[in-house]
């Protein structure tokens, strides 16, 4: 089988799985207790978070463990309105949010809120001129992703932050899920105030999210219970969870630039193959994320594409797996202005350091098959 679906999850490194079961088995109290096996479960705790911490070059006490990044990201934009509403209640975010994002915006905007959606040209880019233009006396945080899930753009951060300095009251908040091997170039810039990245991601398991609060900047908790994660997010953490999130994360910012490099070659050769192709219109620009290519063939629908493929061991997606069995029309491509006719027929691949080019020459000796069967079809 060859995965190209690397942006919906990742396999875990059998290093991360391997620690996963051992922690269960032998650390498995309350790191709340007071007995001997609450207080070695706490250890671990502490030890996974300090490892996280020197991985972001941050320190332990502004590492919060979640659920995952649909909690991360609920927490920061819902805590930020919660904790700051007496000072503003306008937020910015962009048009192509992960809908973790955008739907939590949503909510607020019910409760009284005042939310800015800025547009993206056709590359899928904020221009940082109109981010400017949109900030008032009541703005009270900035959200951005930093590389988008379906079409792989990146967005200009830093450029952001820079912007950003001159308002320090500000929140700003990055949802940096699909941007581990992208890390230098864009997420480590002093402004950012809360990072949100999620371990399925980056070969850890599912259900562990990581999120970094700046040391000074106060969000309301979106948990409320016993007071687990410095009275942050409460919640029974999920330690042989946290343990192996610790050990994917170290070991993929280890590998990254090998990854990003490997990943880079396949995207570039799938995408001059595609590119002979007239009939078809490729979404993601060649400056975006190295792992994400999203492309559509005309008048072939992403689901039937998804499944023909399939069909020939090869996995990849329509361009967003948490809306991909809804038939939506993808909120990226809209806000890029393409047309419903070509973003319907979208389709996403997204590599991983596990992909070879072997596996990219295999992609496109089946898509000649596939291109020409669906235009005999057509005629």
């Amino acid at each position: 089988m060859i995965y190209f679906d690397n942006s919906a999850t990742t396999y875990m490194y059998p290093e991360a799985l391997d620690t996963y079961v051992k922690v269960n088995q032998s650390f498995f109290g309350n790191p709340s207790s007071l007995h001997k096996l609450g207080t070695l479960a706490d250890n671990l705790l502490q030890q996974s978070r300090k490892q996280v911490a020197d991985l972001l070059s941050v320190s332990p006490k502004e590492i919060f463990f979640t659920s995952g990044g649909t909690e991360g990201d609920n927490w920061v934009i819902k805590g930020t309105a919660m904790e700051k509403r007496m000072y503003g209640k306008h937020l910015i975010t962009s048009s192509i949010e992960h809908p973790a994002v955008s739907r939590s915006m949503q909510q607020l905007e019910k409760l009284g809120f005042e939310v800015t959606y800025l547009p993206v040209n056709k590359e899928g880019l904020i221009s940082v001129t109109d981010l400017k233009e949109a900030i008032r006396e009541d703005t009270i945080l900035v959200s951005l992703i930093a590389v988008n899930n379906e079409v792989g753009s990146i967005q200009p951060i830093k450029e952001v932050g820079e912007l950003l300095k001159n308002h320090p009251t500000i929140h700003f908040h990055v949802d940096a899920v699909q941007a581990v091997t992208e890390f230098n170039q864009i997420l480590l810039h002093p402004r950012i105030d809360f990072l949100v990245l999620s371990a399925h991601k980056f070969h850890g398991p599912k259900g562990v999210g990581i999120v970094y609060k700046k040391h000074g900047k106060r969000i309301a908790p979106l948990l409320s219970g016993g007071g687990q994660e410095s009275g942050e997010r409460s919640s029974t953490e999920n330690i042989g969870g946290i343990a192996a999130t610790a050990k994917a994360l170290r070991m993929t910012i280890e590998r990254k630039e090998a990854a990003r490099q490997k990943e880079l070659a396949i995207r570039d050769y799938i995408r001059s193959f595609l590119e002979q192709y007239p009939n078809v219109q490729l979404f993601s620009h060649e400056e975006g994320a190295a792992h994400i290519l999203c492309f559509a063939l005309q008048g072939v629908r992403g689901e039937v594409m998804v499944h023909a493929f399939e069909q020939e061991d090869i996995i990849i997606s329509t361009t967003s797996a948490c809306s991909s069995k809804k038939g939506e029309v993808p909120a990226t491509l809209e806000s890029m202005s393409v047309p419903s006719e070509w973003s319907k027929c979208a389709v996403r691949l997204s590599f991983g350091e596990e992909n070879t080019m072997e596996e990219a020459k295999r992609f496109t000796e089946v898509f000649k098959q596939l291109h020409k069967k669906f235009n005999i079809i057509q005629k």
